[in-house]
């Protein structure tokens, strides 16, 4: 597939002036900043070069010491961490991830006891992304795991490949577990000071360095601007702040299976189960490339007939590329400081072809023309959402009908308020004004520089007595959309109400007992809690729960006697809400 340049001269220095010409090209078409380059070769660092600047508006010119945000490189990071754990024995991530964090739960319960740490680490649990959950950056690590439980599968386990961003929070999660150091720790003591790397994990950290490059953001391909710092909280899926002359370390270490400076840090074994291809990812979009497979934390693909690994990176205002070729003993990385860019591919492909003495393959050539033709796509797209609209419709209720909170499990608690004609979305630390799409469905607006479900379109549907119930919302493509039900409101929410239901209540030979602020997923200081007796429960939980008394949240709904005849408050209360009053059981 491959042709042999008439070029006799494979080194990389004899590449420089083409590189420094054809980096000016890209870098303006996709409107990048700044580029950084690393070209290790038989553990030697053999190119470190920077391009544009890492702070446009100050002038700042970028180094091969700029700090990047690497994203989605950081998975390796994450599976040598726990490979490490394997290589002392102190676990097998060949078992399931239960025997070491006995608190998960995904919503299928069959792939609840069988997921393992390798699967997290192959995207092959059965879930797909729901990245909603971590965007906002309100979560901790230990609730987002919590709120897998409640999240759709797409698949049955093991069946097909899906990214996928929280299995990696997990993943450090084990780590933590196991080591008794936060992740954060751990990987530095144990990988990147050994590889005298500099490395930072955080927003913090970020702010605090001296080097570090400004994130841009090009909205729909014409306009560059400035972007504030996105922190990724799913740390071991993608947070790592580096340089890629730091990275070039990383890449000498893993080319040399496990081994740097003479110290062996991990073994050989272990680095190639990382690196081998273990799930079909996709299938080969260019005639260069073959089918993409993945392995633990590594991409698995083929070159111009050369096997190469490595991974990507992307999120708002950083692109990035690392890829080894074992068999050459190489490793390329770039970091660029924008978004969607796919300049990084087209160096690292011009850097391999050389080495490999090959023909180039114009790849500038083909890329900018399908960046061209997608982005006039998009506006022609952009022009015809209009028509995707049922004209002359109205919403069936009023405006205020539509107002209150709504609820999800995982993805929390959407308000929706009434300004003047108009209705507002609040989510998560976002809000936008609606736009009236058709009948019951609502369009949040396109909002650049910002996070925000753009375009999303929310709809409202009513229960049986035609009352609004709940809002659905498509956050998770692959799944059907989520649901947020109406959360409770009015006198049941007022604290002096909730005060007077708590007390004892029985049905037949049970006592029930309510007390107050129950600390779960929709935590309120006026939340009730209930205590029934394991008698009452299904045997089935019984077994997954041996308390003596289990606690589940649930509306004051059984009738309240207190002693005598008198009727409590929450019996007044539901009379007056036309429930039957009468004693339960």
């Amino acid at each position: 597939m491959s042709s042999r340049s008439a070029r006799s001269d494979t080194t990389i220095t004899a590449l420089i002036p083409e590189l420094d010409a054809l980096v000016t090209e890209a870098m303006a078409e996709w409107q990048v900043p700044a580029l950084t380059l690393a070209v290790v070769q038989n553990g030697e660092t053999m190119l470190l070069r920077a391009w544009g600047q890492r702070d446009v508006e100050t002038g700042l010119p970028a180094t091969p010491e700029t700090q990047f945000l690497i994203c989605s490189i950081t998975k390796t990071f994450t599976a040598a961490a726990l490979a490490l754990l394997v290589d002392e024995g102190r676990l097998d991530w060949t078992k399931p991830v239960r025997d070491t964090i006995p608190e998960f739960r995904l919503q299928d319960a069959v792939a609840t006891e069988r997921v393992t740490v390798r699967d997290l680490l192959s995207h092959h649990s059965g879930l797909p992304r729901h990245d909603w959950i971590w965007i906002p950056a309100d979560l901790s690590r230990s609730e987002m795991m919590t709120a897998l439980r409640h999240l759709e599968p797409a698949r049955d386990i093991r069946t097909d490949f899906q990214y996928n961003n929280l299995a990696y929070n997990a993943a450090s999660l084990v780590v933590e577990r196991i080591s008794g150091q936060s992740y954060e720790d751990f990987v530095r003591t144990r990988l990147t000071d050994k590889l005298r790397m500099q490395v930072g994990f955080s927003a913090e950290e970020y702010a605090a360095a001296t080097d570090a490059a400004v994130p841009y953001l090009v909205e729909r391909g014409d306009v560059r601007s400035r972007s504030k710092f996105f922190p990724i909280t799913t740390t071991g899926a993608g947070a790592i702040v580096t340089s890629v002359a730091a990275l070039a370390n990383w890449m000498k270490f893993l080319l040399a299976e496990g081994e740097f400076a003479g110290e062996r840090l991990l073994s050989s074994t272990l680095i190639r189960q990382m690196q081998s291809p273990r799930v079909f990812a996709g299938a080969a979009e260019w005639e260069e490339f073959g089918h993409s497979h993945y392995g633990l934390g590594f991409n698995h693909t083929t070159y111009r007939g050369e096997r190469v690994v490595g991974h990507s990176g992307g999120w708002l205002g950083w692109s990035t590329l690392m890829r080894l070729i074992p068999a050459r003993n190489t490793g390329i990385a770039v970091f660029t400081n924008t978004g969607g860019n796919l300049v990084s591919g087209i160096l690292v492909n011009r850097v391999h072809d050389h080495l490999a003495g090959n023909e180039p393959v114009p790849w500038l050539d083909r890329l900018r023309d399908m960046r061209r033709k997608a982005l006039a796509q998009q506006k022609a797209d952009e022009a015809a959402k209009p028509t995707a609209r049922k004209l002359n419709t109205k919403p069936s209720h009023d405006l205020a009908d539509f107002c209150g909170a709504y609820e999800h499990p995982a993805y929390g608690r959407v308000f929706i308020t009434q300004d003047g004609d108009s209705l507002h979305w609040a989510w998560r630390g976002t809000k936008a004004k609606l736009a009236h799409r058709h009948y019951d469905s609502f369009q949040l607006p396109y909002v650049f520089g910002d996070l925000n479900p753009d375009d999303l379109v929310i709809t409202f549907a009513t229960d049986r007595d035609g009352n609004i119930a709940s809002l659905s919302a498509q956050l998770e493509v692959l799944v059907p959309d989520i649901v947020f039900t109406r959360a409770a409101a009015g006198e049941c929410m007022d604290p002096a109400f909730r005060s007077a239901c708590v007390g004892e209540y029985i049905r037949g030979d049970q006592t029930h007992i309510v007390t107050r602020g129950w600390r779960g997923p929709a935590y309120s200081e006026n939340s009730v809690r209930a205590a029934l007796p394991a008698a009452a429960l299904p045997r089935r939980d019984v077994q997954h729960r041996p308390a003596r008394r289990l606690s589940h949240r649930i509306p004051p709904r059984p009738v309240r006697r207190d002693r005598g005849t008198r009727v409590s408050p929450a019996e007044r209360h539901l009379h007056r809400e036309a429930q039957p009053v009468r004693r339960i059981g």
